[in-house]
């Protein structure tokens, strides 16, 4: 049975809040992306196990709406702490990598590394459900670190054939093909979308924000520009284009 939590931290970045999930089998409960160190989120996680017995707390990736309760709670409820990587607020008793399996009653949760929108990010897949953290959210892109990276990894959940995805934030999404699909066409038309802004005049990072990001509230520009300079640097190690590697909106670009 999968329950989920929802953290008390909505925001511009985190939506509604940060999905926390119990996933329980034969009186075992697996507790997935605590969150942040909140202590209303702490009680509502630990009531909601219940009679059932912890056994484990893991994450998806290391930032600080995911990982941070997962070390206190995990003392607090005398179970092993799991991730891929340690990060500023997080430290895993028990490294996991890809293809690792956590079990939990008579079922077992597997582990595939999806780097991309954080070099150490997992999702989790549990019999045809997948936990897609911030790879994939519901009714939103989202912020990547490596481009090429984020492709290869929505390539690879893709032919995973999940039917159903639990994501970070947000609904849960019935038709995984559909909503992976999409994600990926999404990333290719921005990298055409950014190659025709060059092709007809844009000069720098941000030329191309104002035509690919067009009327984008000012809060959201500094994202812009990041997203801009991180697709950038696919293209040019794509080489189809040169690119100043500096992710400011002053970087220049040109046609290779």
């Amino acid at each position: 049975m999968i329950e989920r939590v929802l953290a008390p931290n909505p925001g511009l970045y985190t939506g509604p809040g940060t999905n926390t999930y119990l996933l329980r089998d034969a009186g075992e409960v697996l507790i997935l992306d605590p969150g942040p160190v909140i202590a209303s989120h702490a009680a509502a996680i630990v009531a909601a196990i219940g009679d059932d017995t912890p056994v484990g707390i893991a994450v998806t990736h290391t930032h600080p709406d995911h990982a941070p309760l997962a070390n206190p709670l995990g003392d607090a409820l005398g179970v092993p702490v799991i991730g891929f990587a340690t990060g500023p607020e997080f430290v895993p008793d028990q490294p996991i990598a890809d293809a690792g399996v956590i079990r939990f009653g008579k079922s077992s949760l597997a582990a595939v590394h999806t780097p991309g929108h954080t070099p150490d990010h997992l999702c989790f897949l549990l019999e045809g459900v997948l936990f897609t953290g911030d790879h994939i959210m519901e009714g939103s892109t989202v912020i990547i670190e490596d481009a090429s990276d984020y492709l290869e990894s929505l390539y690879r959940v893709r032919d995973i054939g999940a039917h159903r995805i639990e994501p970070g934030h947000g609904d849960g999404i019935d038709d995984a093909g559909a909503a992976i699909a999409a994600y990926i066409d999404h990333r290719l038309e921005r990298e055409r979308q950014i190659l025709a802004a060059i092709a007809a005049g844009a000069l720098t990072v941000g030329d191309l924000v104002d035509v690919v990001y067009a009327g984008i509230p000012a809060g959201l520009r500094a994202a812009a520009v990041h997203q801009v300079a991180v697709q950038l640097g696919k293209l040019s190690g794509d080489g189809a284009v040169w690119f100043d590697d500096d992710r400011t909106e002053q970087a220049r670009v040109r046609l290779r």
